[in-house]
């Protein structure tokens, strides 16, 4: 009972994917970015929710994490990897049946050796200078590849989550260009992409943070819960210290709660005197220092004293969480602790 509960909502999964999926434009297929096991919320269950809502493409970031994501889906769905073919993955893109997608020359030469014949898509680079090919490359090799029949041409925004920034167009127009007129089919956007509108769209659109209910997908179901035990109640006196450090003292007197879980948990230490658990409809500061295991809290103000404390919920978002930590909601989410008690509900579960 000292372990904290992360519950996850399969059906807010499930819908938010069918909204981003009525978001894209007619005639375009709907993906789904599965990686870092499914952004810290379970590869197996997870991207299962996400086929039965109607997903047939998924994307992982290396060929290591497909293996828990073809288990859980089977032969049939397309899975893509986002980092190409590195050496030594051969065997994996084979058994697996995967897709990489190729970001160089080098990578290129290493698929059509190792595997001719076998499935490969395109990465470019459009200016985020980060994975893919730039202009130059893909000219130079675009007769070879194309011959050898890639399945898909893709880019990635920089700065999608900024709508009015001039990245987005110099980027969709960068992609025009390289890719205009030649008959494979194209994706550019993910979550932030598919905001901007169908120009940006093509043939597939690849959400992944808006799925699990992160900005800036801002009508997004909340999918996670993230309930910590109450491991010890304890009463201090005005002038006390809470925590390392001495960080906080008391100015008057005050019920502390000390919970389960910290840093070891993926619980930022920024987060330090600097944010909110809910008993329910009621805020509780938290007070000292993270620590590896364990948070104080201040719940003097509470009725009754609460068995569990939440960080994430309906009154917070782990985007509201990492604002308190100077962070972002990414980095929340694929943080989460595995010591946690993962809990499942809706469809499936």
């Amino acid at each position: 009972m000292a372990t904290a509960s992360l519950t996850i909502d399969l059906d807010a999964i499930a819908a938010n994917w069918r909204a981003l999926d009525r978001m894209t434009a007619a005639g375009a297929q709907t993906g789904a970015v599965v990686k870092a096991d499914c952004y810290g919320l379970g590869a197996a269950r997870v991207a299962r929710a996400l086929a039965q809502a109607g997903a047939r493409r998924f994307f992982v970031a290396v060929a290591e994490e497909a293996a828990a994501v073809r288990q859980a889906l089977g032969p049939g769905p397309q899975i893509s990897v986002f980092s190409g073919h590195m050496a030594g993955d051969a065997e994996l893109i084979r058994g697996l049946d995967l897709t990489p997608m190729l970001n160089s020359i080098d990578q290129i030469t290493r698929h059509l050796e190792a595997l001719p014949g076998h499935p490969f898509g395109i990465q470019l680079d459009t200016g985020m200078n980060r994975l893919g090919m730039e202009a130059g490359e893909w000219q130079a090799v675009a007769e070879v590849v194309l011959a050898a029949g890639p399945e898909l041409l893709m880019s990635h925004l920089a700065c999608a989550d900024e709508p009015d920034h001039p990245m987005n167009a110099a980027q969709l127009a960068e992609f025009h260009a390289m890719t205009d007129g030649i008959g494979v089919p194209r994706s550019l956007s993910a979550t932030g992409g598919i905001l901007l509108g169908e120009a940006y769209h093509f043939d597939l659109t690849r959400p992944g943070i808006g799925l699990y209910g992160g900005l800036p997908f801002e009508q997004a179901r909340r999918v996670v819960t993230l309930s910590l035990p109450v491991v010890q109640l304890r009463e201090v006196s005005l002038g006390e210290t809470v925590g390392y450090a001495n960080s906080w003292t008391a100015e008057g007197p005050t019920v502390v709660a000390t919970v389960s879980g910290g840093y070891a948990d993926g619980l930022l230490r920024s987060l330090s005197n600097n944010a909110v658990f809910w008993d329910g409809n009621v805020p509780c500061p938290l007070i000292g220092r993270v620590s590896m295991d364990l948070i104080t809290v201040d719940v003097s103000h509470l009725p009754e004293m609460p068995e569990m404390l939440d960080l994430i919920g309906p009154h917070q978002s782990p985007d509201d969480l990492a604002e308190a930590a100077g962070t972002i909601g990414y980095e929340i989410l694929t943080s989460l602790g595995a010591r946690y008690t993962r809990r499942y509900t809706g469809s499936g579960a």
